[in-house]
């Protein structure tokens, strides 16, 4: 299944008003959507609807924004109902929420280890669930956006990586149970991207954890959510934007050449701490 004309689209953009969330909800305006996005921060979703109005392609187009807190289940069912209510059922569905804060594993508290599942394993079943008896009706796309690292661990990310490997299996769950309905399923695995998020990311990176980032790269929203739209199109299931597909394959094809490249960053590093 794919979504080959996006003009006169519903879309909803959970984490649309920040990072790759807004880069996506902007093109899809630009392309003819009608893009309404969800996040907690209402003075972002105000700045980040400013943006997406300013990029339509038509003056036809909606519009609009709700808050919401992905974690809590009883109110994404309460404010998805209402959106659906007031700007009727998605087409496509995005899962954008994130947020990364890497640290050794004896730093990471409970309490942040539950709140990380929360905002991204709890919210991408939170929203789906409000919103797949609309969808299944007509049909439709949904996209979890996962990472680079839901699909091989990196040092610093006990937390982050966990939840990230859950979206994974719970989409390819998704993608077979949800066909029946005529709905597509897709992951996108970013890499490093610059976003406000990475930004506070970079604040409680391990220097091991940098050393390991090292080569990738550091990709633009913009070019993420292009790669999003290019994959919803073709109905790709795995969207790895930039090197990543490399990357996909080398871990499935040869793990042990990636670990070696980790563990030898891990090693340069408490090597030179040393002298």
């Amino acid at each position: 299944m794919k979504v080959t004309d996006f003009e006169g689209k519903t879309v909803y953009i959970v984490g649309g008003s920040s990072g790759i969330g807004l880069s996506a909800a902007t093109l899809l305006a630009g392309y003819g959507s009608n893009v309404f996005i969800f996040a907690r921060g209402k003075e972002r979703l105000e700045d980040a609807l400013a943006k997406i109005d300013n990029s339509k392609k038509s003056g036809v187009q909606r519009s609009g924004f709700k808050q919401l807190d992905v974690t809590d289940h009883d109110q994404v069912n309460k404010v998805m109902n209402e959106a659906v209510e007031e700007f009727g059922a998605p087409d496509i569905l995005i899962n954008s929420q994130g947020r990364a804060y890497p640290n050794y594993f004896e730093k990471i508290t409970y309490k942040q280890f539950d709140e990380t599942m929360k905002v991204h394993i709890y919210g991408d079943w939170n929203t789906v669930t409000a919103l797949l008896p609309h969808m299944k009706e007509r049909g439709g796309y949904v996209v979890n956006v996962t990472s680079v690292l839901g699909f091989m661990g990196a040092f610093g990310y006990s937390d982050y990586c966990p939840s990230k490997y859950a979206i994974i299996g719970f989409s390819e769950v998704l993608r077979s149970e949800l066909k029946r309905y005529g709905i597509g399923v897709s992951i996108l695995c970013p890499p490093d991207t610059d976003t406000p998020g990475f930004k506070v990311e970079n604040l409680t990176k391990p220097p091991e954890t940098v050393a390991v980032s090292e080569g990738g790269g550091l990709m633009q929203p913009d070019e993420v959510a292009a790669a999003l739209v290019q994959g919803i199109k073709k109905g790709k299931f795995f969207i790895g934007p930039g090197s990543v597909r490399v990357l996909w394959l080398a871990k499935r094809l040869v793990p042990w050449l990636v670990d070696l490249y980790m563990d030898h960053q891990v090693k340069k590093v408490r090597k030179d701490s040393t002298l």
